[in-house]
């Protein structure tokens, strides 16, 4: 289950995770126009864990997940 919330300036989705054992905290992610930002508690500490990736880093998860492994380098527009 997830849910999608626009706000002024990100996209707020939150991802839950139900419907067996050995369930995850849920993860937040918000969407700017430069980073991705993921959030999740430490079940354990209670502390809020962030991870924050660049735009080019988010392209290269994507792609990731489609490829077998291996190293790969993704051909970026030049600015």
């Amino acid at each position: 289950m997830f849910t999608i919330e626009h706000e002024f300036d990100s996209t707020v989705i939150t991802l839950i995770d139900e419907g067996h054992a050995g369930l995850q905290e849920d993860v937040t992610i918000l969407a700017f126009d430069d980073c991705v930002v993921l959030e999740q508690e430490d079940p354990i500490s209670g502390e809020l864990v962030r991870v924050t990736l660049s735009m080019a880093q988010l392209a290269d998860l994507a792609a990731a997940l489609d490829l077998p492994e291996g190293s790969y380098r993704l051909e970026r527009p030049k600015a």
